[in-house]
């Protein structure tokens, strides 16, 4: 399933992205080698997440996330209860 999702980077900024593997993408974008913006602000931290039906809603939902303020987004996080561990991603 397609995904939209939020990160936290280490220098406190929001990264708004889309997969469908959630975990591989997280793990990419810690390691390295994932999206350009996050490279230089590792580690990062899913704060919340949207499984969308398609790749193309994932894709609109993440240019949607993008748009939003910071407060909105951190409102966003702050009302998914999730843990940090792989173990718990959809």
């Amino acid at each position: 399933m397609p995904y939209a999702y939020l990160l936290e980077c280490a220098d406190g900024t929001l990264y708004a992205g889309w997969t469908t593997d959630l975990a591989q993408r997280v793990a990419a974008h810690n390691r390295g080698v994932g999206a350009r913006y996050t490279r230089g602000r590792r580690p990062v931290r899913l704060v919340y997440w949207e499984e969308r039906a398609t790749r193309q809603e994932a894709m609109q939902r993440e240019a949607a996330l993008r748009r939003l303020s910071r407060r909105q987004k951190l409102a966003l996080a702050a009302g998914q209860q999730h843990s940090d561990s792989a173990s718990q991603l959809p």
